[in-house]
């Protein structure tokens, strides 16, 4: 399955693992063709199990779902971890973990996934950036709170993140197709005036918004300038490639994608 999937070219050590997948590789019948991932878009249970299965078996280690809120909650994943069941998986949306063999896990489709580990591999971790966790409270969102809490996981001050972090963006919902509202702009700008440069003016008083454009900025004042992956062109937009992604925005009724990220032992 790999060979049909996203597999980050970034320069993390070899024991750090990761990849994104796409449509490509499972069972799931229309709308949800075919390797659709989420167990909460009313897709059959059965065939979400074995999509899973398959996504397992794939990367050789046990993935993590989440129950995603849109918020800003992170968890640290220990070897203790319980295998959370289809009914109760943790409720955050980012995961964090030095634990070899399992797998911070994200669904997407249209929000932004984003992976991180360090330099030198001895923690992971992966962060569901939609636009309400991205921007967050008082310029506290997903990305800050993940930061935050993986420094301190792997025992890291605020000026060593810079050289000691690296990123990958997933795909997402591209600015040529997130047509956001005023007070999404608004939001962004009130937490930092240069996010007006990832807006464009719509008929209406609405605006297409860059998602990616948005998190990298966030990456940025946090000091993480290793970025790879989404670079905001089409070939990374949910929307525009319904072939490869699944896309809410798109198609109302959608599978979900997964980005998931991982140490070996």
């Amino acid at each position: 399955m790999l060979e049909h999937w996203l597999v980050p070219d970034w320069p993390a050590p070899a024991k750090v693992r990761a990849l994104c997948t796409t449509r490509i590789g499972g069972v799931s019948l229309p709308p949800y063709d075919r390797l659709n991932l989420g167990d909460h878009v009313g897709d059959e249970p059965a065939h979400v199990a074995a999509n899973r299965t398959v996504l397992q078996q794939a990367i050789g280690a046990r993935p993590v779902f989440l129950n995603q809120v849109h918020g800003c909650d992170v968890i640290v994943l220990q070897a203790q971890t319980a295998v959370p069941s289809v009914a109760t998986p943790p409720v955050a949306d980012a995961a964090i973990t030095r634990v070899a063999g399992l797998a911070c896990t994200i669904m997407v489709a249209d929000c932004l996934p984003v992976l991180f580990c360090t330099t030198q591999g001895d923690a992971v971790a992966a962060a569901h950036a939609g636009w309400r966790g991205l921007v967050g409270q008082n310029g506290v969102g997903v990305l800050e709170q993940t930061i935050e809490r993986f420094s301190a996981l792997a025992h890291m001050d605020k000026a060593q993140v810079a050289t000691n972090v690296i990123a990958w963006m997933g795909p997402c919902i591209g600015p040529q197709a997130f047509e956001v509202g005023p007070e999404v702009r608004a939001a962004f700008v009130a937490g930092d005036c240069a996010a007006a440069c990832c807006f464009a003016p719509r008929v209406g008083g609405r605006w297409l918004a860059d998602l990616a454009g948005l998190a990298r900025q966030r990456l940025a004042a946090l000091g993480i300038t290793q970025i790879y992956g989404n670079d905001s062109s089409a070939p990374w937009c949910t929307v525009g490639n319904a072939s490869k992604f699944f896309s809410h925005r798109r198609d109302r009724v959608s599978g979900r994608l997964a980005a998931c990220i991982w140490r070996q032992a």
